[in-house]
C-alpha cells in the first residue's frame, strides 16, 4: 500500500480494524523526507510528507485503538530529531514530525488509563537511504559508518516494548 494514497490507507485501516479484535503492538516507522527552503518549497512535497509522516499513522492509530485497548497494547511512533527541532531547509519534514509528536503526546494521554502504552522514539541521523538523500541535499559526502545503524534504533524500540507493564518510556532520543 502506498502511504501517500489517503483513500488506500483509510480502507486498509478500516479493513484491519474489522479483522483484528486485539493488537499487542503497533509500530509506525514509515517516513519520507524532501528538503528545501520555505521560499522554494513545492507544496505538493509537503502534501506527500504529510500523508506518509502524519496522516497515515493518524488514520491507522484511530482505526486500531479499540484493538489496542482490548490487548492493553503498545504504540511506538518512530519520529526523528526533526520532531524536536528544525533547521534551515527542513521546514516541511519537521512540520510533519512535530505533528507526529503532538499526535503521540495526545494519544498517550487519552489511552494511558485504559492500559495502552505509547512511546515516541526520536532517532538522530541513521545510516539509511534517507540519510544518503539528506547528504546529497546538504552537498556533503555520505559515509554510512559515521552513523548509528537501524539495528540500534530497533534495539531501542525493543527495550521500550519489553519493559514490564509497570513502566512506560514516553520518549526516547537516540543519537
Amino acid at each position: 500500500m502506498e502511504l501517500e494514497d489517503a483513500a488506500a490507507v483509510d480502507a486498509a485501516a478500516i479493513n484491519l480494524a474489522s479483522s483484528i479484535s486485539s493488537l499487542d503492538l503497533l509500530v509506525h516507522s514509515a517516513g519520507m523526507v524532501t528538503l528545501s527552503s520555505v521560499e522554494s518549497a513545492d507544496i505538493t512535497e509537503l502534501d506527500r510528507q504529510y500523508a506518509v509522516n502524519l496522516r497515515a499513522p493518524f488514520s491507522l492509530t484511530t482505526a486500531l485503538t479499540p484493538a489496542l485497548v482490548a490487548a492493553r497494547g503498545q504504540v511506538v511512533f518512530v519520529n526523528s530529531g526533526a520532531g524536536q527541532r528544525s533547521s534551515p531547509g527542513w521546514s516541511q519534514y519537521a512540520a510533519t514530525k512535530f505533528g507526529l509528536r503532538a499526535l503521540a503526546d495526545a494519544f498517550r494521554a487519552e489511552v494511558a488509563e485504559r492500559g495502552v502504552r505509547v512511546t515516541t522514539v526520536f532517532p538522530g541521523r541513521t545510516a539509511t537511504p534517507m540519510q544518503q538523500k539528506v547528504h546529497r541535499f546538504e552537498g556533503r559526502e555520505y559515509h554510512a559508518d559515521s552513523f548509528m545503524g537501524p539495528e540500534q534504533v530497533a534495539s531501542t524500540i525493543m527495550h521500550a516494548v519489553e519493559l514490564p507493564r509497570s513502566a512506560t518510556i514516553p520518549e526516547i532520543s537516540i543519537r
